[in-house]
């Protein structure tokens, strides 16, 4: 994943009127962080991958599988 924008994990927050801060806060990061997520510069560990499926209500496969 790492070097390509994660569009639809964006766009599930957006979908939640979630901020990038409040997905930080919900996932015990910082807001830096989900940004780099988004834009495809930090690969997260399988930990966070759950951790902010979780708080988005959607599964890994729904963010993260490449089709």
């Amino acid at each position: 994943m790492e070097g390509k924008k994660n569009l639809r994990m964006r766009a599930a927050r957006v979908a939640k009127d979630l901020s990038q801060a409040d997905l930080a806060r919900a996932v015990g990061v910082t807001r830096q962080t989900i940004g780099l997520i988004e834009a495809g510069g930090y690969n997260p560990t399988l930990k966070l991958c759950t951790d902010i499926c979780k708080a988005l209500d959607v599964t890994l496969n729904d963010l993260f599988w490449e089709d």
